[in-house]
């Protein structure tokens, strides 16, 4: 089933995702602001950036000691919704908001819906267009608009224990059939499950979904009165029908992400596999002892059909420009140039784990050829997540996707419980969804 729905002009509370809280920073026209970096050029413009970034202050630190005409005064607002919900206070507060936000490209329509960001196309954004991925470059365009500048992405690829893989006898799948197969074999051999298929995935379940051709919204973002939803496609059922099979036969198991349980068990030897984005090595080396005995490998992610893959992607950052921004075009200016070079990325790579979306870097022989020691000097950007980048077009997220994702874990978790099958779930999920839609002033057509 799929239902086409139009916004009502003015329904901006759609995309306010429920979103309470207090700003805690201020642009550069509201109010004084307070940075985290120290500023070393005081006579000059300051523009106020919120970012959660590892190791970010070395690349405001860089950014500001080679600019002469603009610093940059940096704050963490918080990671995520965190930082979201003190955003949304500024925009209904008219006033509080950074002059540049970093936002993961999946929430950037929640906020241009609410005309909370600005179109910066024509402030120079477009002339770096080609330095950037086409996905990545898709996730924050729209036609000639553009709402972002894309920071780091994650395509997708397979993280496993070669040590436990050896002791199994299992050969690394390529296909989602192959990986069934392998998850079989390992509870056999009962040394732990293949993997862990968590109902709080949000944007990992979504990624699993597109691979499979599912396309659940269709939005453009120059016009935010109009969205379609089709979240119960035969695809998506494809994908949670097989996920379901392999936690009813006991295959996999159903933690919740990134929980502390969750965190140990990745490390522990309890799951051979960790579905990852390219941001994924940093996290599990971060999780790691130093002398953990554990052997990782990277792989690339099981296809449907080996034949033709489809990468896809999940997570990714940008730097975006709201309009708050007392100067817009040198914010404009900040958000393009931040991750502008060659130095900034490298700060980024190495310190942060960050996998770059700018070309110049993500197609250089230091990022390509790249050893990995905690993957036994792997170059796991050649072997694994290079083309896996290269393979992504994009994806359209709806304009309250905070909301559709809570939905969509809230009847995963139920699939899982027994109380739905796959097929009622997202039934059930298309139903919720389209309620949803009404309720904040959207009309069905």
């Amino acid at each position: 089933m799929k239902s086409r729905v139009l916004a009502a002009v003015g329904t901006v509370a759609v995309a306010a995702m429920a979103l309470t809280g207090c700003s805690t920073g201020g642009a550069s026209g509201g109010g004084e602001a307070s940075c985290t970096n120290t500023i070393t050029k005081k006579d000059v413009p300051q523009v106020t950036v919120w970012a959660w970034f590892p190791a970010f202050e070395q690349v405001v630190d860089l950014f500001n000691e080679t600019h002469d005409d603009v610093q940059v005064c940096w704050t963490n607002a918080g990671q995520g919704n965190d930082e979201y919900t003190k955003f949304s206070t500024a925009i209904e507060a008219k006033s509080g908001a950074p002059d540049v936000i970093m936002l993961e490209s999946e929430v950037i329509s929640s906020f241009t819906i609410r005309k909370a960001l600005v179109d910066i196309g024509e402030l120079g954004a477009n002339e770096v267009k080609d330095k950037y991925t086409e996905g990545a470059w898709n996730d924050v365009t729209s036609g000639d608009s553009v709402y972002a500048i894309p920071v780091d992405s994650g395509p997708m690829g397979m993280l496993y224990r070669q040590d436990l893989f050896d002791k199994a006898g299992i050969a690394v799948p390529t296909t989602w059939d192959e990986f069934a197969a392998a998850a079989k074999q390992l509870k056999d051999a009962g040394t732990g499950v293949l993997a862990n298929f968590p109902t709080n995935g949000r944007a990992f379940n979504q990624a699993l979904f597109a691979q499979a051709g599912s396309k659940p919204f269709e939005y453009d973002k120059t016009k935010p009165t109009e969205v379609s939803i089709d979240v119960n496609d035969d695809a998506s059922k494809r994908v949670l029908n097989y996920w379901d099979g392999l936690v009813k036969e006991g295959l996999v198991t159903t933690d919740d992400a990134f929980t502390a349980d969750y965190n140990t068990s990745l490390v522990d030897g309890t799951y051979a596999v960790y579905l990852a984005a390219a941001w994924g090595p940093g996290y599990l080396q971060g999780l790691s002892d130093a002398d953990d005995t554990a052997v990782w490998r990277a792989a690339p992610l099981p296809q449907w059909d080996a034949a033709n893959p489809v990468q896809v992607n999940w997570g990714g950052s940008t730097f975006a420009v709201t309009e708050q921004a007392k100067d817009k075009k040198l914010a404009a200016e900040v958000a393009k140039d931040i991750f502008g070079t060659d130095e900034a990325w490298k700060i980024g790579i190495e310190q942060g784990a960050l996998f770059p979306t700018y070309k110049p870097i993500l197609e250089s022989d230091y990022f390509t050829n790249l050893e990995y020691p905690f993957f036994g000097g792997q170059k796991i950007n050649k072997d694994v997540f290079l083309a896996a980048a290269a393979g992504y077009s994009g994806f359209t997220f709806s304009p309250f996707q905070n909301y559709a994702f809570d939905q969509l874990t809230e009847q995963q978790y139920a699939m899982v419980q027994g109380e739905k099958t796959a097929d009622e779930a997202l039934d059930d999920l298309q139903a919720s969804l389209e309620k949803y839609a009404t309720e904040q002033g959207f009309t069905s057509k």
